[in-house]
C-alpha cells in the first residue's frame, strides 16, 4: 500500500498542471451583481417549514406592491392557503373563502398597472416577439416586452401576478398566483405582475393538481396551508434572506444572452439563433456569505 501511494504521488507530481479556463466574455463582473432591497423580498412560509421568496417589482406595479406590503405587515395571509394548482398554468393562494376583510390602507382596485412607459428608459428590447413588437430585459433584471407606446412585464415561469375578477376589477393583491408551466403570455397586459419567485419554486410547482374546475382544489382535497408571509425587512436580521440580481445593462450580459440564443457544441448541433425572453431570465443568486 505504501509503495502504491508513492508511485501515485510520483505520477501526480509529474503530471502537467492544467491551466485554468480563460474567463468568458459572458462572466459577470462583481459590479454586475446588485443587491435586492430587503423590502422588495416577500417571504412566504408554507406548512412543513417550506420557504418561498418572492422578489417584488415596485417600479412596475407601485400601487399593487404597496398593497402587498400592507397585507404582509398586517399578517393578512397568515392562516390562508394555496388553494388552486392548475397543471401547466398557475398555483394560486390567498383566502379561498373570499370573506376575509382587507386591512386598512389596501386599495381595493388599484390603477391597471399592466403597461407603463416608465419601463422604456431602462429596457433593452432588441428581439422580435410573437406577443409584442419586441422583448428584452430591463437593466434591473426583469423580462419585459413593448410595442413602442409602452412596455410591460411578461408572464414567464415563476412570475407572480394578481388574481382579479372581471374588468374593471384590477385585484387588490390579496389573491396571488405564480406561473408553474409554459409561459401564458396571453395574460400580458391583462393582469398586473408584481414579482418573481426566486426561492422555493419547487414547493409550489410540485403541489398536487386541483381536481376542480380550473385547478381549484375540490372538497376532498387539502389546500397547502400558509403559515406566514412577511417582508424580509421586517424579519430579525439574522434570519433575513439576502439576494442579488444580475444587471442586464452591460456587454457581459449581452454576451451571456448570445450564449442562450446559440448554445455551443458538442452537445448542440443546430444553433437556435434566438431565445424567447422567458428562456433567458436574468440570473438571481443568494448574496455570498449572507
Amino acid at each position: 500500500m505504501i509503495l502504491a501511494s508513492l508511485i501515485a504521488a510520483l505520477f501526480q507530481a509529474a503530471a502537467p498542471a492544467v491551466p485554468p479556463a480563460p474567463p468568458s466574455p459572458a462572466d459577470p463582473a462583481p459590479s454586475d451583481w446588485r443587491a435586492i432591497p430587503e423590502d422588495e423580498l416577500l417571504v412566504m412560509t408554507l406548512a412543513g417549514d417550506k420557504r418561498v421568496v418572492i422578489r417584488l417589482a415596485p417600479r412596475y406595479a407601485p400601487v399593487h406592491v404597496a398593497n402587498l406590503r400592507t397585507l404582509a405587515r398586517a399578517h393578512w395571509w397568515d392562516g390562508t392557503s394555496v388553494y388552486r394548482v392548475q397543471d401547466n398554468y398557475v398555483a394560486q393562494w390567498g383566502d379561498v373563502t373570499e370573506k376575509k376583510r382587507l386591512p386598512a390602507g389596501v386599495v381595493a382596485n388599484p390603477p391597471p398597472e399592466y403597461v407603463g412607459s416608465r419601463y422604456d428608459a431602462v429596457t433593452r428590447m432588441t428581439r422580435p416577439d410573437p406577443y409584442a413588437a419586441k422583448s428584452g430585459h430591463s437593466a434591473d433584471g426583469w423580462p419585459v416586452a413593448g410595442d413602442g407606446k409602452g412596455a410591460w412585464l411578461t408572464h414567464c415561469y415563476a412570475m407572480v401576478g394578481v388574481g382579479r375578477d372581471m374588468a374593471p376589477s384590477t385585484g387588490s393583491g390579496a389573491e396571488l398566483y405564480t406561473v408553474i408551466g409554459h409561459a401564458p403570455r396571453h395574460l400580458d397586459r391583462n393582469i398586473a405582475l408584481v414579482g418573481r419567485v426566486i426561492e422555493g419554486m419547487e414547493y409550489l410547482s410540485s403541489l398536487p393538481r386541483g381536481t376542480g374546475n380550473m385547478g381549484f382544489y375540490a372538497t376532498d382535497q387539502v389546500p397547502m396551508p400558509i403559515v406566514t408571509v412577511q417582508l424580509a425587512s421586517d424579519m430579525p436580521a439574522a434570519t433575513r434572506p439576502r439576494y442579488q440580481y444580475r444587471a442586464a445593462d452591460n456587454v457581459r450580459f449581452a454576451a451571456w444572452l448570445r450564449g442562450r440564443e446559440n448554445r455551443e457544441p458538442p452537445f448542440f448541433t443546430v444553433p437556435a439563433g434566438g431565445a424567447d425572453v422567458c428562456n433567458a431570465m436574468p440570473p438571481v443568486r443568494k448574496t455570498p456569505d449572507a
